[in-house]
Formats: C-alpha cells, sequence, structure tokens
C-alpha cells in the first residue's frame, strides 16, 4: 500500500512515499481503517526529527491521526463493523492508505462532517476541551487568552472557551489569522506581532489580568502571558510551537498567585480513561447541536505531503492542515 515513511530523522524533505509499504495487520482488538483523510499535529513534526516525547524505531509511518471507513475488524472488536465511518487517534500510522488502531483509539465519526473536517478534530478538541474542563476548570465569566489562537489547537480553544462561558481573547501572528479567530466568536482579538501582548492585555482587562492563558505557542509569549494573569490564574502548558522551551522566573507565580498547568491529553486518556470517554460523550453532543464547526483552511493531497509540513512548520495554518487520500 501507499505510505508516507519515515526511514532516516529530520525535516520533511527526509520523508519517503513508497507504493509498497506492507498492510498492517489486525489484532484481536484492532480496527483496520482505510484511511481518506489524515491530519497535521505539531507533534509529528517533532517525531519525524527525533524530538518528540517517544520515538518510533525506524523506520516508521508517522501520522497522530484520521478519518476514515472501517475495512475489518478483530475477533473481539464489537462496538464497530465494516462500513462504519470513523475518526483514529493512535499516535502513529495515520500517513498512509490503511491504518490498523486499537478500538479504544477509534472513535465514530460525528455526523454532518466531511472526512476532512473528521480528521483533525481528536487530538485538538479532546485536549482544549481537557484542559479547558479538567485543568483549568474554566468558568463562565471569566477571561481566557489563547496564544496562536488561529492554529490547530488555537481554534478549538477560542470555540470552546466561548461555549464554557468565558471572554475569550484571541492572540495571533497575523490579522489575517486573527479574522479566522474573529469568525469563531472572540471578543477580542490582539496581533502579538504588531503589539506588546503584556500591554494589551493589561489594557483590555483594566489591569486586572486575565484568568486563564492557553499557551501552544511557548517562546518569547510566555512570559508576558504570565505577566499579564489575574490573581489565581491558571497557566496552561499545551506545546511549544515556536520552537524554544520557555524559562519561566518562578517568582512571578508567587506574586500573582497563580498555577502552571501542564496538559498531556495523551497521559491522561491513559490514566483516566472514563473520564477521557466522558469527555468525547460531551463533545459528540456539541458536534450534533452544530456548536462545534472545525475550521479546515489548508488541504492537501497526499502526494503533496511536504507542502502540507511546511504550512505546519512555518506556522502558516489557518485552522487544521489536512492531507487527502
Amino acid at each position: 500500500m501507499q505510505a508516507l515513511v519515515c526511514k532516516k530523522l529530520g525535516l520533511p524533505d527526509k520523508l519517503s512515499l513508497v507504493d509498497d509499504w506492507p498492510e498492517p495487520e489486525v489484532g484481536e482488538r484492532d480496527v483496520l481503517i482505510d484511511v481518506r483523510a489524515a491530519s497535521l499535529n505539531f507533534p509529528d513534526v517533532l517525531i519525524i526529527q527525533g524530538k518528540y516525547q517517544f520515538q518510533p524505531e525506524l523506520p516508521f509511518v508517522p501520522g497522530s491521526e484520521c478519518s476514515g471507513v472501517v475495512e475489518a475488524v478483530g475477533t473481539a472488536v464489537t462496538r464497530y463493523r465494516p462500513g462504519d465511518n470513523v475518526i483514529n487517534a493512535a499516535g502513529t500510522g495515520a500517513f498512509a492508505q490503511k491504518v490498523a488502531a486499537n478500538e479504544s483509539a477509534v472513535f465514530p465519526m460525528p455526523g454532518g462532517l466531511s472526512f476532512e473536517q473528521a480528521a483533525g478534530i481528536s487530538i485538538t478538541y479532546f485536549t482544549s476541551y481537557h484542559a479547558l474542563k479538567q485543568r483549568a476548570r474554566l468558568q463562565p465569566g471569566e477571561t481566557l487568552l489563547v496564544l496562536g489562537a488561529a492554529g490547530g489547537v488555537g481554534t478549538t480553544a477560542v470555540e470552546l472557551g466561548k461555549l464554557f462561558g468565558a471572554r475569550v481573547i484571541a492572540a495571533a501572528s497575523s490579522d489575517e489569522k486573527l479574522a479566522v479567530c474573529r469568525q469563531l466568536g472572540a471578543d477580542e482579538l490582539v496581533n502579538y506581532s504588531t503589539t506588546s501582548l503584556r500591554d494589551a492585555v493589561k489594557e483590555l482587562t483594566a489591569g486586572k489580568g486575565v484568568d486563564v492563558v492557553y499557551d501552544p505557542v511557548g517562546g518569547d509569549y510566555a512570559e508576558p502571558a504570565i505577566r499579564g494573569m489575574a490573581w489565581n490564574g491558571r497557566y496552561l502548558v499545551i506545546g511549544f510551537a515556536s520552537g524554544p522551551i520557555p524559562k519561566i522566573p518562578l517568582n512571578l507565580t508567587l506574586l500573582k498567585g497563580c498555577s502552571l498547568i501542564g496538559v498531556f491529553w495523551g497521559r491522561f486518556t491513559v490514566e483516566e480513561p472514563g473520564l477521557n470517554r466522558q469527555n468525547v460523550e460531551e463533545l459528540w453532543q456539541f458536534f450534533a447541536a452544530g456548536k462545534l464547526s472545525p475550521v479546515v483552511t489548508e488541504s492537501f493531497p497526499f502526494e503533496h505531503y511536504e507542502a502540507a509540513f511546511n504550512c505546519m512548520i512555518e506556522r502558516r495554518a489557518r485552522g487544521k492542515v489536512i492531507m487527502t487520500m
């Protein structure tokens, strides 16, 4: 079958699109999916460079999530059958024509979404919902600052923040990206490439600061965001899309009375699987009610994988970056 293979660690130009990759074996609890679309996430950029928390043995097929149609199921699988439309968040293997995933990492595809939209909902919405509900305990009327607000996870944080009843300040690096955030319901916009983030937050909150910061960017924006926090604020560490991992002066947490909170959805699913399933059920109700609409502005044919990766690496994406099979 056709697959995108990482044979040597490096940037996307080191990847190989092959036609003879062996089809995956289907274990007793596995679901074999005919992939229709796959989503790029920042961990995919890291894993092909050997910079992620875990590293598969070479060679491997990257790709953390996808959507498709069930082709076959293992003998112990009872929740799915051939022909079902599903999404998969298995962590690797999605950048191929077929992927076999344990049924625990497979979910029914929400109705009303295209394969392109559905391919990118698992990691982003699951992460943001867990972050805002369990980690931040975001309350109606609180102020939420979302950094990288036009990116894959950022757009979901803006949407969900509004559903939680928060006042949402969306921060991004261009007016074009911020226009997407406005369409998603952001109350205030900050272009941090032309404006001081710290000054903007101070002005928009009349000096009070923000209650929750959702930060998938890191780098130079982390410290000014923390300096702009309110008393009892919660700073959510989502990721480091800008590259550098920030070094935070811990005296700020003392002065602000704020908390730095790590968000690792992958481990959450292992440590608290029941709560994760509850989150998914609640999210599916939002999808069914039309309250969530995944943003896909960057879609590439599978053979243009290098352009898709570069769109992510160069931080040009607005919403999700998708590859179609």
